[in-house]
């Protein structure tokens, strides 16, 4: 198995939602953290069980952060799963690629008419 592309892995977690909020998070907190000179934090954790006795994972998906304030702080947590399959090139949104051909010529259901 190939190691799992991590560009394409949180792209795909939450339909891409979830890589821009860790982007925006990250944004927040390393601008409250000089604002401030007080320490931020990001938190990224990740759970995964399997779905049944498919080769499918089902991934839990966390980000928790804390930005830094001029009188405290302000924290945010947020959790969802997204289903990927385990495939021969690694976590994969789908399993197999979705824009090749279905069938060849010689093996399409319905045949074409000779004129």
């Amino acid at each position: 198995m190939k190691a799992t592309d991590t560009n394409d892995f949180f792209n795909s977690l939450n339909a891409g939602v979830f890589s821009q909020q860790i982007g925006r998070a990250l944004s927040d907190v390393a601008a409250g953290v000089v604002d401030h000179s007080k320490v931020g934090e990001v938190t990224i954790k990740l759970k995964i069980k399997q779905i049944g006795q498919s080769n499918q994972v089902a991934i839990s998906h966390t980000l928790d952060f804390v930005e830094p304030t001029k009188r405290g702080k302000r924290r945010e947590d947020t959790t969802l799963d997204t289903p990927l399959y385990v495939t021969a090139q690694g976590l994969t949104l789908f399993q197999t690629d979705p824009t090749a051909q279905l069938f060849t010529r010689d093996e399409a259901p319905v045949k074409a008419r000779e004129v």
